[in-house]
């Protein structure tokens, strides 16, 4: 059964790179614009693998990250934060709350697939 990833992310040129990176492999990828969107695609489906920005408006991902790791059901699933140079004040709250791994904005399609792939196997189509 291929991966159900979920890309959380504001902005959509992101959500798209990360779909266009990941198109390549048997994976399945849904969008959220923000923490509150994210939480609610993941009560239709639980992800193998979330990628959050850390800075969005209405819930950021330091937010939902405090709420996946505060429910027993949410709290294993791997997380790859999404982090600007912008957001280095929170990679210490970042760290604290366990996040899986970390990609850099901007990043290109090899750095985001090298990090998913440092958290769940990818095979090609």
């Amino acid at each position: 059964m291929p991966h159900h990833i979920l890309a959380i992310d504001d902005s959509k040129a992101v959500r798209l790179l990360l779909k266009k990176a990941l198109a390549p492999f048997a994976c399945t990828v849904d969008e959220a614009t923000n923490g509150f969107n994210g939480l609610f695609a993941m009560e239709r489906r639980l992800p193998d693998l979330l990628l959050i920005d850390a800075a969005m408006p209405t819930m950021d991902g330091i937010e939902m990250l405090t709420m996946l790791k505060s429910k027993a059901q949410l709290r294993d699933i791997p997380v790859v934060m999404l982090v600007s140079s912008t957001d280095h004040k929170v990679l210490p709250k970042i760290a604290e709350l366990g996040v899986t791994h970390l990609l850099k904005k901007p990043f290109t399609d090899a750095a985001a697939v090298d990090a998913i792939r440092a958290v769940i196997p990818l095979t090609a189509k």
